[in-house]
Order: structure tokens, then sequence, then C-alpha cells
């Protein structure tokens, strides 16, 4: 359903898209061949006091960071045009939508929740696709790219790798499946606190000169409260993630250095190609951390596209939404 509701909004963006794409690969291909500039100072520059060899490629790694920056910036702003241009068509056509219901269709679908849609959940869809098109795109690419100069600098230390990767994708893996059911109950918290906003402000006149006050402030604490608890619980499992990335980081990086330091000792390996081998580890990991918290994403968004109570009597925006 996520997959048709972009695909059908994103059609106008296409050029853009493509842009994207092709400057999301080329600011990946300039990170990726930083840390081998870094080595070849190392290596070739600073072990062998040769000054001009490392202004040489201290300049080349100026210019290449030069266009890393030109490019994510450029990609940057396309992918929020896009993401922008996105939201406020979706919200658009279901605005005009919902504007064609009858009273009992609003009833039906209830006021509160469409007014939810119309706002938080577009917003929430917007921004997993601005997430989409600035970060995912490059995490295959940063991981595909890493795993092949990292074999390079030293083929058996790649075995580091190996280790790494499956236990961090399975680590905010299972984050990511804990969280779902938590988004999910979020939405529906929202949903419940609007509606009794809402009836609050409509029947002011009522509350007040029926002195109830009291009760109506006790009935929107309850409904705060419940939205409160389950965003907690979703917060305490979405700040597990960073620490795992950080501790399998750290220990990943303490093996490489460990059995890099023995291949260094005898003569197997440079002290640059280390340094830049740890370097990919760590853009690896954060490609992966980047790869497996889509689903995350995605999750938090699934919450937010979910189905209506009731069967939908309008056309396009309502029939993507309830599919």
């Amino acid at each position: 359903m996520l997959t048709r509701l972009l695909r059908s909004y994103l059609k106008p963006y296409k050029r853009w898209l493509v842009l994207i794409v092709l400057f999301q690969i080329i600011q990946a291909t300039c990170t990726l061949i930083l840390p081998t500039l870094n080595a070849n100072i190392i290596d070739n520059g600073a072990l062998k006091g040769d000054t001009d060899y490392i202004w040489k490629f201290g300049a080349i790694m100026l210019g290449v960071t030069m266009v890393q920056v030109v490019f994510a910036i450029a990609a940057t702003y396309y992918g929020s045009r896009s993401a922008m241009g996105f939201g406020r068509d979706v919200r658009r056509d279901l605005f005009h939508t919902v504007m064609g219901y009858s009273a009992r269709e609003v009833g039906q679908f209830g006021a509160p929740s469409l007014i939810t849609r119309i706002t938080n959940d577009v917003q929430q869809v917007q921004v997993f696709t601005l997430m989409t098109l600035t970060l995912f795109i490059t995490a295959p690419i940063m991981i595909v790219g890493g795993i092949i100069f990292a074999v390079r600098e030293d083929g058996p230390l790649s075995l580091v790798i190996l280790v790494a990767i499956p236990f961090l994708a399975l680590s905010v893996g299972q984050v990511a499946i804990r969280m779902h059911p938590q988004f999910t109950k979020m939405q529906d918290r929202i949903d419940r606190v609007n509606q009794v906003l809402r009836e609050q402000i409509t029947g002011i006149r009522v509350v007040r000169a029926f002195v109830r006050e009291p009760e109506e402030t006790a009935r929107f604490g309850d409904s705060n409260a419940h939205l409160t608890a389950v965003s907690l619980r979703a917060g305490r499992l979405q700040a597990l993630m960073f620490p795992t990335v950080l501790l399998v980081l750290n220990v990943s990086s303490v093996g490489a250095v460990w059995f890099g330091a023995n291949l260094v000792n005898s003569g197997n390996m440079q002290i640059g190609s280390l340094v830049a081998f740890l370097s990919y580890l760590a853009q690896i990991l954060l490609a992966v951390m980047m790869a497996t918290s889509s689903p995350l994403k995605s999750s938090e968004t699934s919450g937010v596209v979910r189905p209506l109570t009731r069967q939908p009597i309008a056309v396009l925006p309502t029939s993507v939404w309830t599919a």
C-alpha cells in the first residue's frame, strides 16, 4: 500500500529522482575514495617524509571532498523538493476528497481520524520519503563499495566484516519488529486525543454551563496518558539502536586493530592500509545501520498508513489509504 502511494505521487518527480540517484552515487563514490587517498599519504608521504607527496595527495583529497559536498547538497536539495512536493500533493487530494464527504460519511470515518490523516499522517509519510531519497539510497552503495575497498586493502582482515554485518543487521532488525505494533497503537492514541480535544472545543459552552471542567480535564488527561505511555515504549526501543551500533562498531574496530597490528608487525600490511580499513569498516557498519533502519522507519510509517474503520465512499486518496 505504501509502495503504491509512493509510486503514484512521486511519478511527476521522475526526473528529479533520477538526478538524486546519480548525485548519491557520485557523492558515495567520493566518500569511498577518501580513505584510500589517506592511506597513500600515510604510507608514501608521512612514513617516508615526502612532503611534496603529502601536498599533492592532500590537494586531491580536498578536491574530492569538494565534489562530495557539492553533490551531497544537490542530492539533499532535490530530495527535499521531491518529498515536500509529494506531501503537498497527497495533502491536497486527501483534503479535496474529505471535503466531498457528506455528514454521514464524516461520521462513519470520524472527524478526528480524518484530521489526523490529513496532518500528522501525511507528514510522517513525507518524512519517510525524504529519508528514503537522502539516506536509504546511499546505504547499499556504501555497503557494496565499502566491502570491495576493504577487501582490496586486506582480504583476511575483512572476515571481521562478515561477523559484524549480520550481527548488526539482526540487532537493529529486532528493534524494528518490536516497534511496529507500538507505532500502530500510537496513531490510534493520537486519533483519540484529537477526538477528545475536538469534542471539548465544540461543546465548550455546554461544559461550562454544567460545570464539567474537572471531568473533561480528567478525560483528556486519560487519553494523553495512554498516548504518552505508548510513545515512551516506542522511544525506549528506538533508543537501543544507536548504543547497539556503537557497541558493534567499537568491538569490530578493536578486533580489526588487534589482527591488523599483527599483520603490520609481520610486514604483511601497511599502516595506511589498516587506517583505511578502519574507515571502511565504520562506513560499512553505519550504512548497514541506515539500511536496517529502513524497516524501522517503515514500521513507523505503516502505523500511519492504516486501514479506515469503514469502507470508503470516495475515490483516489481514500482508496490508497484504505487498500
